[in-house]
């Protein structure tokens, strides 16, 4: 017995001196995040786990360190760990525990935003569709259905950590939490009943003694001790509801998601680096990105109606993990700079002096220790800037950043990093389309057409979110009726959208595809005695955000069905109604069925709605990203090897058209700016395959379901690598080259040395330039990985530009 208290005693012994050396307390004052007594500044990013995949994660967070991040954030997405009540999934990409342990082993922080509402652009905002199922049940507000279920979710979450020893003071990476999200956006509607419940949400989040502070973004009434934070473009000028609470920016959104109905939007890096600039010279200390990758929705997982497969997000690290250049590398600059003047910005004297003209100059002192900002918020005017007896010129919306109040290192308008230029590049599996060899089946519309089973039956046209809960995109409506006489008339229906299909006598006569509200009229032929009436609406996604979205309907909900000859009209929308969830592929699950003798093999159909095709292919050699081409497809859902690469919709167009054209990174970003690439395209083309999903050296299956009815005849397969590099540098700085996994430089498009204009993929020589460049370029770059050459005369040779003219070196090259 006493051997035995002795052990336990040495046991706690040990668990006690590994919490003083492992174990974080983290509190908070009005001026910063204290991590272990001291005050932080906190550069977070975030990474959605479901969003790629396990085997991704660990080079997806050490990119986003060696970015300069000390903190990777993550939404809690509710309704993919509990798909359907009280059953969990924590496996494959929802793996949380395993992917904040990723972040644990590299050394970082994670802020861990459980809501459990996330909006997201995720499919329902986060919140399991079964949860219509109970009577009364309303979301986020003062119900105690709801919030029985929310307390049961996020319990469930901080025990989970918890008992993984992941929390901060537990020696564990997570330094915040977060309850609700972006509530205070649209609470207004809900009255009394969302003040109570924000209270709720405030005092129920204290008691599970997490022991780490919490948040609330966009929660200007947030209850202490919740910390109110920012999110938005821009968080400069946001103060916190509380003297106590310190400066979070929870979301600087780096870009915008792509949606089915617009071309692509883009936020310029200059824009980002003068928002976390202005930020921190305004006392802000914790921000995070959103997104630092975007990733994909893979399988269901869109929300919106809108959003596309892509949730790229024009983040730092693109959809497939690749670094965007020059985004993350002026970022990283930028990081690199704050870090340095850390104790000045969280502990220094701060004051502002304004200097008119948008010139807004601040100096952060602690004992002898000075780090100044200047920032010209004009959006036309440059400025040259007095301070301490030097002169600095400031770009028109720009921040320049003196960590000694002397030096300029950063300015947010001067981009030292390199430009990649991405490319798709055909790789040696799959040469040509013509190389795949397709098989195809069709879905057995006829079984389900004629099948009398159904889900359920009613006398009126039911909402479709609490028909199916959301377990198919696809809901039959079925009814029949008599006619005395064949007859053409115009068939009216109303739906919600967001796709429908009208079968008459089992033979498909329409098809419509809108995202919102629709109303079609078709004309028909009814034939004498019965017939019958069959429509299929389809969802692409369910709202995420606003008051009461969960009332948003989808499908027919109650509208009119009617056939319409003058005045003679058959209103359909009593009769009785025949319901039926889903398609038959689903149930029997034909995206895993490849050996199936009804798979065939001859006579290919194309453009015919509602089949299935197959095709094997081998892995493109290589680690580069893989993607499928889905040009000349309709709408549908990709799997490879039995993994959802998610719907796939080439045939929807950017149907705004806009605006796309130049990019100014100057004055206020919004997701309209003409900052766009892809207008009157299709918003989705490309899809990634994570190289986890195939099999190296084997032959792996590729499935498509095609809904709408497309040609699989030009589908192929590309790797996704960088193509061309591009970078500048002023006299007296260095200009570093290097291409990516393990490239060297092949060729140099294009070096001078002197007046240069243009940009990369457009570079001009001047009026003057030094006629040595070139080769030394070539001689230094050529056959390596990376190059460093040193601006000056000494090393590139003399020019004839003068001193009047700013001159530089610019390089074009290929990996």
């Amino acid at each position: 017995m006493k051997a035995i208290k002795s052990n336990l005693l040495l046991l706690l012994v040990l668990i006690s001196l590994s919490c003083i050396v492992q174990c974080t307390d983290v509190s908070h004052d009005g001026r910063a995040l204290i991590i272990n007594g001291e005050r932080r500044i906190i550069i977070s990013g975030s990474i959605h786990y479901p969003r790629s995949t396990p085997e991704m994660w660990p080079d997806l967070i050490k990119k986003a360190k060696e970015g300069g991040l000390d903190t990777i954030e993550t939404y809690v997405f509710w309704n993919g760990h509990e798909p359907r009540r009280r059953e969990y999934n924590f496996e494959g990409n929802y793996d949380l525990i395993r992917f904040i342990k990723e972040i644990q082993y590299a050394g970082l922080n994670s802020i861990l935003r459980i809501g459990p509402y996330a909006c997201a652009e995720w499919n329902y905002g986060g919140i399991p569709a079964w949860l219509r199922k109970y009577p009364g049940m309303q979301f986020r507000t003062n119900n105690q259905q709801f919030k029985d279920e929310m307390a049961n979710f996020t319990k469930l979450i901080v025990d989970m950590v918890a008992k993984e020893n992941l929390l901060a003071p537990q020696g564990g990476p997570i330094i915040l939490l977060q309850i609700e999200n972006e509530y205070g956006n649209i609470m207004g509607p809900y009255g009394d009943a969302g003040k109570e419940y924000i209270k709720w949400a405030a005092k129920f989040a204290v008691s599970l003694n997490a022991s780490v502070p919490w948040i609330m973004c966009q929660q200007g009434d947030a209850p202490q001790p919740m910390i109110n934070t920012c999110n938005g473009f821009y968080c400069d000028d946001f103060t916190p509801n509380n003297p106590n609470s310190p400066k979070i920016w929870t979301e600087n959104w780096t870009g915008w998601f792509k949606a089915w109905d617009k071309a692509d939007p883009h936020r310029p890096a200059e824009d980002v680096a003068y928002a976390v600039a202005r930020f921190f010279q305004r006392k802000g200390t914790t921000q995070n990105y959103y997104m630092y990758h975007g990733g994909t929705n893979f399988g269901r997982t869109t929300g919106g109606p809108y959003i596309t497969t892509s949730y790229d997000y024009d983040a730092p690290l693109d959809e497939y993990g690749n670094l965007r250049q020059p985004k993350w590398g002026h970022l990283k600059d930028l990081h690199a700079v704050i870090k340095e003047m850390e104790k000045a910005l969280v502990y220094g004297n701060h004051s502002n002096e304004d200097h008119g003209n948008g010139i807004e100059v601040t100096k952060y002192k602690l004992n002898t220790t000075t780090a100044c900002f200047i920032s010209n918020k004009d959006t036309t005017k440059d400025a040259t800037v007095d301070l301490n007896g030097g002169k600095y010129f400031v770009p028109a919306w720009s921040v320049t950043i003196l960590p000694d109040c002397k030096t300029e290192v950063y300015n947010t308008a001067k981009i030292k990093a390199q430009t990649n230029v991405m490319v798709k590049k055909a790789n040696k599996a799959e040469d040509e389309p013509s190389a795949l060899q397709w098989s195809w089946r069709l879905e057995p519309l006829k079984k389900q057409l004629e099948d009398k089973k159904f889900s359920f039956q009613s006398n009126q046209l039911l909402e479709q979110i609490t028909t199916t809960f959301d377990e198919s995109d696809y809901l039959w409506y079925m009814t029949s009726f008599h006619q005395p006489h064949k007859k053409q008339y115009k068939l009216s229906i109303n739906t919600t959208g967001h796709v429908l299909y009208v079968f008459l006598n089992n033979k498909l006569v329409g098809k419509h595809e809108h995202l919102h509200l629709l109303s079609k009229e078709r004309n028909v032929t009814v034939r004498h005695g019965k017939n019958n009436l069959a429509l299929i609406s389809a969802t692409v996604g369910l709202k995420n955000y606003g008051s009461f979205y969960e009332k948003m309907p989808a499908g027919i909900a109650g509208k009119p069905v009617k056939l319409i000859d003058g005045n003679d009209t058959i209103d359909l929308s009593n009769t009785t109604w025949n319901y039926k969830v889903g398609l038959v592929s689903e149930k029997k699950k034909f995206h895993l069925d490849e050996k199936s003798s009804k798979w065939k093999s001859v006579m290919l159909p194309i453009n015919r709605p509602f089949t299935w095709y197959k095709t094997t292919f081998e892995a493109p050699p290589g680690t580069d990203p893989v993607v499928i081409d889905t040009f000349g497809l309709g709408k549908g859902e990709a799997w490879v090897n039995g993994n959802s690469l998610g719907r796939y919709w080439p045939a929807y167009n950017d149907t705004a058209q806009g605006p796309c054209g130049h990019c100014d990174y100057r004055g206020k970003f919004t997701e309209n700016k003409p900052c766009r690439t892809g207008c009157g395209e299709p918003a989705q083309r490309w899809y990634h395959i994570p190289r986890s999903f195939l099999k190296s050296g084997e032959t792996n299956t590729l499935m498509l379901f095609e809904e709408a009815g497309g040609s699989p005849g030009l589908v192929e397969f590309r790797t996704v690598t960088v193509g061309t590099i591009c970078a500048t540098a002023d006299k007296g700085q260095t200009l570093t080259l290097s291409c990516p996994s393990g490239g060297s430089i092949s060729k140099i498009d294009f070096a001078s040395y002197g007046e240069v204009k243009g940009k990369c993929g457009a570079f001009e020589k001047g009026t003057c330039e030094s006629q040595d460049a070139f080769d030394v370029v070539s001689k230094a770059c050529i056959g390596q990985g990376s190059c460093s050459i040193s601006v000056s005369k000494e090393t590139l040779g003399e020019n004839n530009c003068g001193g009047s003219v700013p001159f530089k070196l610019a390089i074009q090259a290929a990996c």
